[in-house]
């Protein structure tokens, strides 16, 4: 490139220098500034990169200085502070649904938001590796083609997969196989739910005339359908986050509301499952109180119940209560 026509970008390369090697703990003289522009071929007077730190401090970057035995320049305040991008990446390892590969490649954009020093301690704190991270890379871009269906109220048809133990290798090898033989679901997208660290398809399934939901990491061959989604009278007053607190990591069985007796000492693992919100009964003995929660009657919800020991007791409906009692009997087989 010419170099009196590179030198029109001299503010645009200004304003990428100063946010790429500065922060609080690392500022530039004039003089080093001169010099790192100088690496791209540009040219640039003391009073110049003076009017320009002003200019950019004008548009709105935070051009801030030090003085101590020399005036340092750098930038201060950011979109996303450090700490706020570290919670972003802890986010971004501990989710199963994002690949090991696109955690690394997100991970990396971060870092581009901060100056690169400080990138350096995003990625000292990168542990993806040994992580439990699902396999299927088209997930990133599923998650895009069910917003895109939400939003653009479609129905969407689909092939839904499994884990299986591959009988051919004596039981040693796990294999993904296509349920229902590889026949295509079609159902309509109202919601999408992060649960248990998986993401959730929430839809109205037209045939069976229900509410269900899918593992998005197990979908594939997602397609928008010109059609129209329904279901949407059962979603007029539909809360997802109310939906995924009743269903126990996400396992379908019948919803009741169901009463629990409950230890005092319990209460913190009352409100990480249901939330702070509930509404609680003391009982006579002082000791423990009641709630009554919607729940979904699962595998899933019993073994939460008999985790807790003595600590919660079901109250109501039988449905539940004998529902639990024949989970023991199973346990005891």
């Amino acid at each position: 490139m010419p170099r009196s026509s590179k030198q029109k970008q001299k503010l645009l390369y200004l304003q990428k220098l100063m946010l790429e090697k500065t922060d609080e703990e690392h500022g530039l003289t004039v003089n080093e500034i001169i010099e790192e522009l100088a690496k791209d071929d540009i040219s640039a007077e003391r009073r110049s990169i003076y009017e320009d730190l002003e200019i950019l401090g004008a548009f709105g970057l935070d051009i801030c200085k030090i003085r101590t035995n020399t005036v340092r320049y750098y930038v201060g305040s950011r979109d996303f502070q450090i700490a706020e991008l570290k919670l972003l990446v802890d986010a971004i390892q501990s989710s199963k649904f994002i690949t090991r590969k696109k955690s690394l490649e997100l991970i990396e954009k971060i870092g581009h938001l901060v100056s690169v020093n400080e990138a350096a301690q995003l990625r000292r704190e990168v542990y993806v590796t040994n992580r439990v991270k699902t396999p299927n890379e088209q997930i990133y871009y599923n998650v895009d083609k069910l917003y895109n269906a939400i939003s653009g109220n479609k129905r969407i048809s689909f092939r839904y997969y499994r884990w299986e133990i591959n009988p051919e290798l004596g039981g040693r090898k796990i294999i993904k196989t296509a349920r229902r033989s590889g026949a295509l679901y079609r159902v309509s997208p109202w919601a999408l739910c992060w649960d248990d660290e998986n993401y959730y398809l929430i839809a109205f399934d037209s045939e069976a005339q229900i509410i269900k939901h899918y593992r998005v990491d197990k979908m594939e061959s997602i397609s928008l359908l010109d059609e129209v989604r329904d279901g949407g009278r059962q979603f007029e007053s539909f809360n997802p986050a109310r939906y995924a607190k009743s269903v126990f990591s996400m396992f379908g069985g019948e919803e009741a509301q169901v009463t629990l007796s409950v230890d005092n000492r319990l209460i913190g693992v009352i409100v990480d499952r249901f939330g702070s919100d509930v509404f609680i009964t003391r009982e006579d003995s002082g000791d423990r109180f009641r709630i009554t929660v919607p729940v979904v009657l699962s595998p899933q919800f019993y073994a939460w119940v008999f985790g807790m020991g003595r600590g919660v007791r079901i109250i109501s409906p039988e449905a539940a209560v004998e529902g639990f009692r024949a989970r023991l009997a199973e346990f005891a087989e």
